[in-house]
């Protein structure tokens, strides 16, 4: 009785492994087509438009005004781009070059792609302003300003009075890919008439004003309309306004107040965030690492000049302008934040011209900036100098600077399907 059971169990054991064998092949097959496909494709491409999160580094690895011209390093471009009188070169290594520790050395994710969709933005990308006559009670909030904007809400006004006068601006709403809604938060919370506690009823109003007097808004939500906003009271001022809280896009100035000396590293801001009152409390008796609450007295770009990092800690908002004047004078910005957006992170590689350290690594931030070696500063360095026209604004947009990159980042959000009037 002993041997039937032998060969039944045999026979089952065979049966089985005859089963497995049209499994397996199938299952190797699927893994050779799989290879193949993302070998000869760019299926698995990491796409470049999606928003960027920090990551922070073990080791060390915005969208600020800069009212000075300082020479500029340039991109290595072949063919013209009529519209901006640069050159653009297409070839080149796409693969990411890194120094002896890992850290990567382009500042580009991938500068191909970037160019090829920065010329399709710079062709085709229209946008509607809502238009607003020079004699409208608010005109001084409404439209652009007739001088050259300053101070550290300026890239709202430079922003404004450079779409104004630049191609993209189109009269025909249905070509529209995007809608601007032109008040400035900056010149409201300085308006009398508004002030602080009115800016989220002014707003409210806005967007109840043109939403009954347009159908653009409508048939969206607010969903491809706009603002800009530079000042830390943004979030708050669209409180009232549900729907721009909710849908619009809001381009936000970036960084914190920051100032450097000689020291290693240097700062100086208001005590607004537990942040900041950790690294004053941590590092305002050290002599390398120098820390301040409030602002000093000596002048601003001497001492951004002299620093080889400078700073970067979040305050009352993360919106408030300074990273761009630490690229402009040379200066590596050391952004010490959780999980922080940084401007243009779907083009930049920020971790190839900036240091990011977690907040939680405050007691070891000395020990992090001198383990830098001479070479990787100096790398760090040429990529600040490289990136830092992309951070400038001009009284008349020059090819790349702040105002194509917002463009450009705007380009990437624009709906692709153009919703029709109802």
């Amino acid at each position: 009785m002993a041997r039937p059971f032998f060969l039944l169990y045999s026979l089952s054991d065979s049966l089985r492994s005859l089963f497995f064998i049209p499994t397996a092949l199938a299952l190797t097959t699927s893994l050779f087509i799989l290879f193949y496909i993302s070998s000869t494709s760019n299926l698995f491409t990491p796409h470049l438009h999606r928003h960027s999160r920090l990551h922070f580094l073990q080791n060390p690895s915005g969208l600020s005004p800069n009212l000075q011209s300082q020479p500029q390093s340039t991109l290595d471009f072949d063919s013209s781009t009529p519209k901006l009188g640069v050159t653009v070169d297409h070839g080149g290594d796409a693969k990411p070059l890194r120094s002896s520790n890992g850290r990567t050395v382009n500042v580009f994710h991938d500068h191909d792609i970037f160019i090829e969709d920065y010329i399709k933005m710079n062709e085709s990308f229209k946008i509607y302003v809502y238009p607003h006559p020079r004699n409208h009670p608010f005109a001084n909030v409404l439209l652009p300003v007739d001088f050259e904007p300053e101070g550290n809400y300026a890239s709202e006004s430079f922003f404004k009075k450079a779409l104004n006068n630049s191609h993209f601006v189109t009269k025909d709403p249905t070509e529209a890919d995007l809608f601007y809604l032109p008040f400035s938060i900056a010149r409201l919370r300085h308006d009398p008439r508004v002030g602080i506690d009115g800016i989220q009823d002014f707003i409210k109003d806005y967007i109840f004003n043109i939403s009954h007097k347009y159908p653009y808004w409508n048939r969206t939500g607010g969903a491809d309309h706009f603002y800009v906003s530079c000042h830390s009271i943004s979030r708050s001022a669209v409180r009232k306004a549900e729907e721009i809280r909710l849908n619009a896009i809001q381009v936000v100035c970036s960084s914190s107040y920051y100032v450097s000396t000689k020291k290693l590293a240097f700062f100086a801001g208001s005590m607004n965030s537990p942040v900041r009152e950790r690294l004053i409390k941590a590092w305002q008796n050290d002599t390398e690492i120098s820390v301040h609450s409030g602002h000093l007295n000596t002048p601003y770009e001497e001492a951004l000049l002299d620093s080889k990092f400078c700073l970067h800690v979040k305050g009352f908002e993360v919106n408030t302008a300074r990273i761009g004047d630490a690229l402009h004078h040379g200066c590596i910005p050391t952004i010490i934040a959780n999980h922080y957006d940084l401007p243009f992170a779907d083009i930049l590689n920020w971790k190839s011209f900036s240091i990011i350290i977690a907040t939680s690594d405050i007691l070891s931030l000395q020990k992090i900036l001198t383990s830098i070696s001479t070479d990787e500063y100096a790398q760090l360095h040429n990529n600040v100098l490289e990136v830092r026209k992309h951070f400038q604004w001009h009284v008349i947009p020059v090819g790349f600077d702040a105002f194509y990159m917002v463009m450009y980042e705007l380009w990437l959000r624009r709906s692709s399907v153009r919703v029709p009037l109802s």
